[in-house]
């Protein structure tokens, strides 16, 4: 069971911490190192906390077949393609991790991989990894799970698709194999997700079911989503990052543009610094506007004697004289001295 805030390098993920912003590179490299550098730079200047990678070959996912099981199909940005072809474009050559890795920590840029064997965990333990993330399609490879967790480091797993059994059975899987730092992200897994499919509501489900922190893997356009879903809870914030959607790239269509990412990184610290605590009356910074309430105060010079009438005592702005709830208490009381227009009225001008 995770306990506290998590540490990955020098970044804390938890309570009383902004939300943790994962820039995901994906293949939006295009094929090229020098892109996939660029995309590392723009990540570190939009302000994100981190640059995720993705470590898999073609022949790591799948089988080069042309059969129709092995054609993406439905609303996608990829339908049409075999498996084969579409991930040996999108892959992260593994002789590129290094120079990658190497870049994001000269921008000091938690940098990681999400696995999808175990063959690349093996790889990333000879980079020393700080942490590893399982993508949604891989949430049912118990055996994938179970080989991270035990290299003892913190595992994020995305929920994409996963029945609440399923995502029991990966939690299991990673605690039992030795993950005490586990973090577990609400994700639709369609490309683009749309708002209406997100079920942010099922954040603090999770996170009271498996008592350790959660996020969100935002497939969604804008930002919107992912700001709603820091205050529902989420200390984990992960988009894909391109350097142009009009370039094109594999996920360029539901990527975020460097300025983007930036108005993210702002806009989510934001909504976490404005959850604040349960907290009811005038904050420090509201006090001087208390003066500006409505009260209640002469409305005409008044005589010792004079009877309060609808006349002579108003409610009105500023707010130093008695609460606009005394108004009929006062009212057809006497004054008991001399008043001038405009003075506040008090129990010590009241008989």
């Amino acid at each position: 069971m995770t306990t506290g805030s998590i540490v990955i390098e020098s970044a804390r993920i938890g309570a009383g911490h902004p939300p943790f912003v994962i820039a995901e590179m994906s293949g939006n490299h295009k094929g090229s190192l020098d892109r996939a550098l660029l995309l590392v730079d723009a990540a570190a200047a939009s302000g994100a906390h981190a640059v995720k990678l993705q470590t898999y070959t073609a022949d790591t996912l799948t089988i080069d077949v042309n059969a129709s099981d092995f054609v993406v199909k439905g609303n996608t940005p990829w339908s049409g393609r075999t498996l084969h072809d579409l991930y040996q474009e999108a892959h992260t050559p593994w002789e590129w991790h290094g120079p990658i890795m190497q870049r994001a920590r000269q921008h000091g840029l938690v940098v990681f991989s999400t696995p999808f064997d175990e063959t690349a965990v093996d790889f990333l333990e000879a980079l020393d990894v700080p942490a590893y993330k399982i993508a949604s399609f891989e949430n049912v490879h118990l055996p994938l799970i179970a080989r991270v967790a035990a290299t003892g480091k913190p595992v994020i797993i995305s929920t994409g698709m996963a029945t609440i059994g399923e995502i029991h059975d990966a939690v299991t899987a990673a605690r039992s194999s030795g993950c005490r730092d586990l973090v577990l992200l609400k994700c639709t897994s369609t490309y683009p997700a749309t708002p209406a499919d997100s079920n942010l509501l099922s954040i603090p489900e999770l996170k009271t079911a498996f008592q350790c922190e959660v996020g969100l893997s935002d497939h969604t356009l804008g930002i919107g989503v992912s700001v709603a879903a820091v205050a529902l809870g989420a200390s984990v914030i992960e988009k894909h990052l391109t350097l142009s959607r009009a370039e094109g790239g594999v996920d360029a269509a539901f990527s975020l543009e460097p300025a983007e990412l930036a108005q993210l990184v702002r806009e989510t610290r934001q909504a976490f610094e404005s959850l604040g605590k349960v907290f009811f009356g005038p904050s420090a910074n509201e006090v001087s506007s208390l003066a500006y309430r409505r009260s209640l105060y002469v409305a005409e010079d008044m005589r010792s004697g004079d009877v309060f009438s609808t006349r002579n005592l108003r409610i009105i702005r500023p707010g130093f004289g008695l609460p606009p709830k005394f108004y009929n208490v006062v009212l057809g009381a006497r004054a008991k001295r001399d008043l001038a227009k405009g003075t506040a009225v008090s129990w010590d001008v009241v008989l």
